[in-house]
Parts: structure tokens; sequence; C-alpha cells
């Protein structure tokens, strides 16, 4: 809701709101906040709260280390999970310099400097996501471990799906912060869960998935789990997805036009600019060691395609129309930072756009059991980190839309992450 500053100020004394968390991401997805006290609200949204940038990874030096962060007053929420006497409230940040300049690696910038460029051509791009995590017991120390919560499996019901009470925790959660769930289920893995959202606008759509991260750790965390959006969790088993839904519209009309197998040149140009792209921000789609376990297995696409309705596709045009009309892109996971994640796509395809490229022809064949001959016949996801981080750093796409100094700190630590082979690190971090 866009509230103002004034409502915002009117809304904290009323509801007797007396911490308020500013949050931003880090350059990596990171979910990062600083408290203070709800007096202290006033000062903030007019000089921003400074913070040591040094200490967060990929943002500033020693010699150089103040940042601020501006709360964005239409972002305020309560925390439901907190003490109602005292209550907590959360706003997302923008992060800025001492001087009043954006700070080029505050992914929130980079999104709105996409949607701005998307609004400018009369375009509005809407974000729908389906996220997928899994939930493992903790042991006697309330420590992580890798036992699956449940043995259930696709769409099981209880007592085999074990996890529907998390489920409804979190759906209710995010219903009473303005988050629409639109459905939940098991998923295939042993313990694996997912939660699909309503479409909204892209920055928040990255926002509200920053807060449901939050929300199914904390969900998890309460009912003595542990939530993991690790990309590939159990060497055997599904991965965890984050499958990116994006509708185009004009004047209101999606320009994703389902009947009959058709829509739109634009919308065909906005795919044909992703799938043209898609490797080269691959890195900032799946940005860990492990993102690479996951292509090729278990409905995970690993080759340049679409189709209709066919999941083996990277991408997917889902069998519906209206409002619902869209394309499925399924090759991120929950471990990219959404904001960089989305900026770029909407670039991608805009630049399809505005280029006016043809969308190739669809591969309608299962591409999990096509033959090495059908599968020569198309490029493939890069294989590794290293390779993405490779791909990314010669593309002249990528140092169009990132700035030069935010992409060469991500390239030096995804390098140095790859280097040090350090992949099962992240297990509790993710």
């Amino acid at each position: 809701m866009d509230y103002t500053v004034a409502e915002v100020l009117q809304f904290v004394e009323e509801n007797d709101v007396k911490f308020i968390r500013l949050q931003f991401c880090d350059m990596f997805g990171a979910v990062k906040n600083i408290a203070i006290m709800a007096d202290e609200l006033p000062r903030a949204f007019e000089m921003g709260v400074s913070f040591d940038a040094s200490a967060v990874k990929g943002f500033m030096n020693m010699e150089e280390c103040d940042l601020y962060l501006h709360p964005d007053p239409s972002t305020l929420a309560v925390l439901p999970w907190r003490p109602q006497q005292g209550r907590v409230a959360r706003f997302f940040c923008d992060v800025k310099r001492a001087d009043g300049e954006n700070f080029e690696g505050d992914g929130r910038t980079l999104l709105k400097a996409a949607v701005k460029r998307a609004a400018d051509k009369g375009y509005v791009c809407e974000i729908g996501s389906e996220c997928e995590f899994y939930l493992f017991e903790l042991d006697e120390n309330g420590n992580p471990t890798k036992r699956p919560h449940d043995r259930a499996g696709y769409l099981d019901v209880a007592p085999l799906d074990r996890g529907e009470n998390v489920r409804r925790e979190i759906c209710l959660t995010l219903e009473s912060m303005g988050i629409k769930p639109e459905s939940s289920h098991h998923e295939q893995g042993p313990g694996q869960n997912e939660v699909d959202f309503r479409h909204a606008d892209a920055l928040t759509a990255a926002d509200n998935l920053v807060t449901f991260k939050t929300i199914v750790k904390t969900m998890a965390n309460r009912n003595g789990l542990y939530a993991s959006f690790l990309p590939k969790p159990l060497e055997d088993f599904s991965g965890n997805g984050l499958h990116i839904n994006l509708s185009l519209l004009r004047g209101g009309l999606n320009l994703f036009k389902i009947g009959s197998n058709e829509h739109s040149q634009e919308a065909e140009s906005f795919i044909a600019g992703i799938l043209q792209r898609v490797r080269e921000i691959t890195l900032f789609l799946n940005p860990l060691m492990n993102s690479y376990q996951r292509f090729g297995l278990f409905e995970a696409p690993k080759y340049i395609s679409w189709s209709h309705q066919n999941r083996s596709q990277l991408v997917r045009i889902p069998a519906e129309g209206g409002a619902a009309a869209r394309m499925e892109l399924r090759s991120p996971d929950p471990s990219c930072n959404p904001y960089f994640a989305l900026a770029l796509l909407i670039h991608a395809g805009l630049d399809g756009i505005e280029q006016g490229l043809e969308l190739c022809a669809p591969a309608n064949v299962n591409l999990y059991e096509a033959d090495s001959a059908t599968l020569s016949g198309f490029e493939s996801l890069p294989e590794t980190l290293l390779e993405a981080v490779h791909v990314a750093r010669s593309s002249d796409f990528v140092k169009k839309y990132l700035p030069e100094k935010a992409a060469e700190k991500i390239f030096a630590e995804k390098q140095q992450e790859w280097e040090s082979g350090e992949a099962d690190s992240v297990f509790q971090m993710i």
C-alpha cells in the first residue's frame, strides 16, 4: 500500500509500535537489518540511518565505509510473530551514499530502473513466483540436519504430509502482512514444500519474496524445524526451484494472449530477448556452486528452449488465458538476489522488443528423455558456477545494465567460492 510518511508515523503512534527494523539485501541476496526505536523513525525518513558498509560482503571498503538506509514508507508491515505489546514493524530500505546518491550495489535501485524503463515504453511487467523449500529436522543441540521432516511426495496429504501445519502458518502470516499466496502443497522431494504467489508489480514481487523466505525460516524454527532454500540439498531428490512467472501489460491489456497458442508479437519478442540473454545472466539466477547440481534433473531445465505447457523446457507457456496468461521461467533457484534477477530479466525482455526479435520454434519434445542427437540441437545453460562467471563477465549485456563496481565484486566473490570449493558450507545459510 502506498503510505505517506505522515500516515506511517501516525500508524506507528496509534498501534503501539516501539521497534522499527530497517531491512535491505546485500548484493548476494542475504537479508540484513538495523533496529531503531520508533521515535527515531522521523529522522530515518529525513536523513537515513548510517551503517558500516565495509562489514557487508561486497559493499564498501574500510576507507569509504558509510552508507545510509532510507526506509520506503510503502513497505510498512508489522511482524505478526513478534510481541503484540511494543510491536515491531519492518520497512524495506533504499541504500544511498552520504551525498544522497544511490549506491550502485543496491538491488532495489537497479530493479526500480528496469521498472521505469518499462514504464517509459508503456509496459508494466507483473511477476508471480513459485518457490520451493525443504523442511529438515534439528539435532539434539538445535542444529540443522539433512533428515527430511517427512517422506511424502507430490500433493500428498496428512498424515504422510507432515508439513501442512507449517505451510498453514506461513500462508496466514503472509496474509497478515498483506501478501497474497495463491496456493501451497507438498512437492516431490521428502520434506519438500511449495508456496505460489499471486502476481504483483516487479518491485513488490521481489520484496514479497524476501519477506517470504524470512517467514518460512521463522515459522519452521517455531515448529522445531529448519527450512532450506538450497538449490540441491539432497543429491537423489528434487532440487528447490524458483519458477518466475512474467506477464507483460500495456494499457491494462495482458500481451500474453494464449488463445489457440498465439501471443502478441511483443510478448514473443520479450520471450526471445530472455532466451537470447539467459546464459549471460544465469550467474544471477543461479548463484551457487550447488545451483548447477540441480540442472537437467527432476524438472529443472538444462537447455535453452521454450514450449507450451511442456515442463521440460526452460520457458513454458502455461495453458491459461486472460489475466493469468504468462511465461514461466523454470531455471532460477531461491538462492538468487531477486532484485538483480528480475531487473536483468526485464531488461532482456525489453531489449528483445526493441530489437524486434523473432521467437524460435517451440521444442515440443520431452528434453529429459530426448536422445543425444536431439539435444545437440539446443544450446545449454552453463554447467558450473565457474562457467557462469566467465559468461557473465564477458557479456556486453551485463556490462550495460549492471554497474561495473557491483558486477566486479560479484564476479570476484563467485570466482573465490569456486576456487575454495566450499559447496556444502552454505547449507545452514540458505
